[in-house]
């Protein structure tokens, strides 16, 4: 698995192609921003995108998603709590300034336990709340990857200020993230540089009440 990022958008949110080299094909995960931006990785990558996975529904994750589905044919994987929000992303959009966004209704929606075969991969998907209601991460056991969306970044973790965040609910999704994976799985979160659960282990000082 080869995994390319972009930084799009005006909170400069992690776009990822995760590509299947042998089978030609790619998830893209979180679409936020820039459909171009996002449609020359594609290209460039050679690979069709067979499925866009949605870890959360904030506007910064999702602006995209409408058109990057009409560009590429692919259904749309979204947390069932929050598949209402994409369908309306601007109602939900509370900074000023911001949108409109296209909604888009989802054709698939996931609540974790799921374990999904695509683009080749087998995808697992973990229920890990804290930062909004219904938020989702997505891991790729095989490539010893996870896509964690805005729960545990480099040296820090989600806002938890925004509705349906808590403090505690995104503890224990992380801990649960450092339970059932490997220690030495890189994290692709949704803002700032891949890391891994072993440096955020031992490093991250918003860990520390699990550490």
């Amino acid at each position: 698995m080869k995994v390319h990022y972009l930084t799009v958008g005006p909170v400069a949110e992690n776009t990822y192609l995760a590509i299947n080299e042998e089978a030609g094909q790619a998830l893209l995960i979180d679409p936020g921003d820039e459909p171009d931006a996002i449609q020359r990785a594609i290209d460039d990558s050679g690979a069709e995108v067979k499925a866009i996975l949605i870890t959360h529904t904030h506007f910064d994750h999702v602006g995209a998603v409408a058109e990057m589905a009409r560009r590429t044919g692919a259904e749309v994987w979204v947390p069932k709590l929050e598949h209402h929000v994409l369908l309306d992303i601007t109602s939900y959009t509370r900074f000023p300034g911001l949108g409109p966004f296209e909604g888009y209704d989802a054709e698939h929606d996931v609540e974790g336990g799921e374990k999904l075969d695509l683009a080749g991969f087998e995808v697992e998907v973990f229920f890990t709340p804290g930062h909004s209601s219904g938020h989702v991460s997505y891991a790729i056991r095989e490539h010893n990857a996870l896509f964690s969306g805005d729960v545990l970044f480099q040296g820090s973790i989600g806002r938890t200020d925004l509705p349906g965040g808590d403090m505690q609910t995104l503890l224990n999704s992380i801990s649960t993230l450092m339970r059932e994976l490997p220690s030495e799985t890189t994290v692709f979160a949704g803002h700032m540089d891949p890391t891994t659960l072993a440096a955020e282990m031992a490093n991250n000082p918003f860990l520390a009440p699990i550490r």
